[in-house]
């Protein structure tokens, strides 16, 4: 079992630790419930140095990227990032990640913890025929997540940058917390605004006391992976594992806008061809009309009673007081307003395929 950089001070915070991804990680402090609350209202920090980093450089960076990428690479410029996906080859998700590009012919790629193998085994083949220069440098770099409202106001303190420009998908090479260079990103998995902190694991923890230290008077908290989690589910975010895998494309997961036919990647082709024709199955997002938590993998029904599809992510919303979740549906029970049934054990219960996110700020 790996270890973040900050393992013993999340135990000495009084986190509860479980295994994820390959990694102990801390999955809540306080509570799911009011850690989510934290980071809708206020601001929070989540440990997230599982994830994994491949630095892709050289002359050949870019068309091995335009290769193995569904997005456009081509468009980002120095400071932008680009949310995208890896393709395989059977009309499935290899992985979903974000591309940062860093310098001219220098990019990041950001991948998920559990995938890092398999997203390095798939990037290398490609690349024999590209030549570019492949570093996986997961094991040397830690990254914070500082989510909320308050997040731009209350780590301004910590840089002599203006936070408050950087725009969303925009990134900056500057000072943090004493540390001359780390990338500050405005990105986050949280639908609330906020940054992303890559740094060393040298550094991390000067990182993380200096963070808890500039947000204190502006509630900032720990945030463990369970409020993660519901936060990324409030919004509708795909979670790999769950919502998107190797036997989901992503036309079905709704990612065609990441999916860019103006040049070739891998599987183009069959990707191009279901969304002329119109894929049979949609990832939706419902909520339940009465009592009931959804959970990953419990069968979703008509209101014949005939299955229709499963549950990919579900929870009780802490935002909204509801059951809500993700699924796949055949695409005649795909539409905005449909009723289905959530078979939640022995019990049928109504719900109603809605329109993302299911969280809005003006709500809270």
């Amino acid at each position: 079992m790996k270890q973040t950089a900050l393992s013993e001070v999340h135990k000495a915070l009084g986190a509860k630790m479980v295994p994820f991804a390959g990694f102990e990680m801390p999955v809540s402090y306080e509570g799911v419930n009011a850690e989510h609350e934290t980071v809708r209202k206020a601001v929070g920090v989540f440990d997230v140095s599982h994830m994994g980093e491949f630095l892709v450089e050289g002359p050949q960076a870019l068309a091995l990227l335009q290769k193995v990428t569904s997005n456009d690479v081509s468009k980002l410029t120095v400071g932008k990032a680009q949310y995208s996906c890896f393709p395989n080859e059977t009309g499935g998700v290899v992985d979903d990640l974000i591309v940062y590009k860093v310098k001219e012919e220098t990019y990041l790629l950001v991948v998920n913890a559990s995938n890092i193998d398999k997203d390095w085994a798939h990037i290398s083949k490609y690349n024999e025929h590209f030549g570019a220069n492949l570093r996986n440098v997961s094991d040397d770099y830690s990254l914070l997540a500082i989510q909320g409202p308050k997040a731009v106001e209350a780590m301004q303190s910590l840089s002599s940058l203006d936070l408050s420009e950087i725009k969303f998908y925009n990134f900056v090479v500057g000072d943090f917390a004493g540390i001359p260079h780390v990338i500050i990103s405005a990105t986050g998995y949280t639908g609330s605004g906020g940054f992303e902190i890559y740094c060393k694991n040298s550094e991390v923890e000067q990182v993380w006391s200096k963070v808890l230290e500039a947000g204190a008077n502006f509630g900032i908290k720990p945030i463990g992976l369970a409020a993660r989690d519901t936060l990324r589910l409030e919004m509708g975010y795909c979670l790999y594992g769950n919502d998107i895998d190797d036997t989901t494309s992503p036309i079905e997961a709704g990612l065609g806008w990441i999916t860019k036919f103006t040049k070739e990647f891998v599987n183009h082709e069959a990707l191009a061809q279901q969304k002329a024709d119109g894929p049979k199955r949609k990832l939706v997002a419902f909520q339940i009309e009465e009592r009931g938590i959804p959970r990953k993998d419990y069968p979703i029904l008509d209101m014949a009673g005939n299955e229709i599809g499963q549950v990919t992510s579900g929870t009780m919303s802490p935002s909204l007081s509801k059951g809500i979740g993700l699924g796949y549906v055949t695409v005649e029970n795909a539409k905005v307003g449909s009723e289905i049934q959530i078979q939640i054990r022995k019990n049928s219960v109504p719900a109603s395929v809605v329109k993302l996110p299911f969280y809005k700020p003006s709500e809270s």
